[in-house]
């Protein structure tokens, strides 16, 4: 069988590059890991996920003050290693077309900015949280460690655990206003007879339905292409997958808003499982006299009520950067989303 992209890694630092490092670099101190991206750093990779950027691969994290010894470092791999380890060691990536080894060398801040586009060590403010995604983040937390000599990068991804908990309760307050906005939506449209408008609206809201499972389990949501992979492996939420896939695919606007709302009402007991403020009785409610549901105004104002930050209730009702735009070429580079996302301030009166 095969090694995943992780123990492949593993072995390759333990059995090369850590070697060759402690030889030819005795007292520098270091992280190792499979960080940044690539499916394997989320330990999803498969045989299909080897036909590009997957192999030997490794990322090597020098301390700020060693800045100057990374391109030394890295021309030192390229003299040293192996023409192969079971596989090649040098090859060339998706938009870098050079055969090279690809141990990634660079300080640690340089490649949390590379990644956030900031220093979590430094602090973060709300607006530095409301600029992230949920990817971004996975890229330096999700992957697995193989050394961290000074322990810098444990405290970084420490940094980038979870949100702070006003913010955390705004932004599922956010995610339940997404919901309201739209939810009879779906079955007006359908029985208009726009089948087609209802099942858009529907899997809209069964993405926000998605986000907000992960806020409750306090887990980073990937990008899309991961999505469902990992939402199915909750713990928690996890267990409304049947009813957002039946959702999806149903044939009726009825069923969809029966699979959907039945969906809500578990994340909402799941919500005051995990300790944030909750409303007595069920989520939903009847829309007007339509034979529609809308989200409870109270779901939302619960939680905007428990929040004792002026600062942090601004960040309503847009929320993260992920929350309002799906754009990637926006959500990719970290200095368009800092300016996207600063560029967006709301009065939590309106």
């Amino acid at each position: 069988m095969e090694p995943t992209g992780v123990e492949l890694a593993r072995r390759y630092a333990a059995e090369i590059v850590g070697p060759l490092l402690s030889h030819r670099f005795p007292s520098l101190p270091y992280a190792a890991g499979r960080l940044g991206t690539g499916s394997e750093v989320l330990g999803l990779d498969d045989a299909i996920s080897r036909d590009h950027d997957w192999g030997l691969r490794l990322t090597l994290l020098l301390p700020e003050a060693a800045v100057e010894r990374c391109a030394e470092v890295s021309a030192v791999l390229e003299a040293e290693l192996p023409q192969a380890y079971g596989l090649p060691v040098r090859f060339a990536l998706t938009g870098d077309a050079r055969v090279a080894h690809r141990v990634e060398v660079a300080t640690l801040p340089d490649f949390v900015r590379s990644r956030i586009g900031l220093d979590p060590l430094d602090g973060l403010t709300t607006a530095d949280w409301l600029s992230m995604t949920g990817q971004v983040v996975l890229e330096v937390t999700a992957g697995a460690v193989f050394a961290d000599h000074d322990g810098a990068l444990t405290r970084t991804r420490e940094a980038l655990r979870w949100y702070p908990g006003d913010l955390w309760a705004v932004l599922v307050a956010v995610d339940w206003h997404r919901l309201a906005q739209e939810l009879p939506l779906a079955g007006r449209a359908g029985e208009r007879g726009d089948d087609l408008g209802s099942r858009v609206v529907s899997a809209r809201l069964v993405g926000v339905a998605m986000h907000l499972g992960f806020l409750l389990e306090r887990r980073w949501p990937p990008y899309p292409k991961w999505l469902g992979s990992l939402f199915s492996s909750l713990p928690r939420a996890g267990v409304v997958t049947p009813d957002l896939t039946a959702a999806v695919g149903a044939s009726t606007w009825q069923e969809r808003q029966e699979r959907l709302g039945a969906a809500l009402e578990m994340l909402q007991v799941l919500q005051r499982d995990v300790g944030l403020p909750t409303v007595t009785g069920a989520a939903l409610q009847p829309f007007f006299a339509r034979p529609f549901v809308v989200v409870r105004d109270e779901v939302e104002q619960v939680l905007l009520g428990s929040v004792t930050d002026p600062d942090v209730l601004r960040a309503h009702p847009a929320g993260s950067v992920e929350q309002w735009v799906d754009a990637v070429r926006v959500l990719g580079p970290s200095a368009t989303r800092a300016r996207v996302s600063a560029a967006v301030r709301f009065d939590a009166t309106h």
